[in-house]
């Protein structure tokens, strides 16, 4: 059987150019599912899907990141599906379509060692995407007065828990103990404790 699975991240986005794609490759039944890409685990559709599908059947979707976010659950469920004997199709990646390699020996170990390449590709850009779209982002709110850096959590003006941790930590200071034992008793970062001694 083929069968098709749709997904996006959440309730407003729309599935249906998903579905057109996948009934237009001869899906016989389509999972659909609007939950974040974050872990296996937490799809329930993807789950139920994943029992249902039998040796010898086709699981379609659209692109890679219709699996997830997360390079090595996506690798381990790429090997595991494989391993049962289902093909895999992307639809936008047309060279990872495993029906095409069934009497090519050693083609399917190619197609899972470019699966983690391209995976791996899809990470690094991704995050560098977010990098320079941040960079640029505070670069303009400096320009614009806007922007004030990381607010402080720890200080003497902190209220409740914060406060309370803050002066743990001056009493600690005071009385000579080291940064890495104060770390370890209160949790805080070394380099917070290191600018909270510098400003005493």
């Amino acid at each position: 059987m083929i069968i098709g699975y749709a997904r996006v991240s959440s309730s407003d986005q729309s599935l249906s150019r998903q579905i057109k794609e996948l009934e237009e490759y001869g899906c016989e039944k389509i999972f659909t599912e609007k939950q974040s890409g974050k872990n296996f685990v937490d799809r329930k559709i993807y789950q139920n899907l994943r029992e249902k599908l039998r040796f010898g059947d086709v699981l379609v979707v659209h692109d890679l990141s219709r699996f997830g976010r997360n390079k090595q659950e996506i690798k381990d469920e790429w090997e595991s599906l494989i391993k049962d004997g289902i093909d895999i199709v992307v639809l936008n990646m047309p060279i990872l379509d495993t029906t095409k390699y069934k009497d090519l020996q050693g083609v399917g170990q190619l197609i899972s060692d470019l699966t983690l390449s391209l995976l791996s590709w899809m990470v690094d850009e991704e995050r560098q995407r977010i990098k320079i779209a941040q960079k640029q982002g505070i670069e303009i709110a400096k320009k614009q007065g806007k922007y004030k850096g990381r607010k402080r959590k720890y200080h003497s003006n902190a209220k409740g828990k914060d406060k309370i941790i803050y002066e743990e930590i001056i009493k600690e200071i005071v009385e000579g103990t080291s940064i890495m034992d104060i770390h370890r008793r209160t949790g805080v970062a070394r380099s917070t404790i290191y600018k909270i001694k510098q400003d005493l």
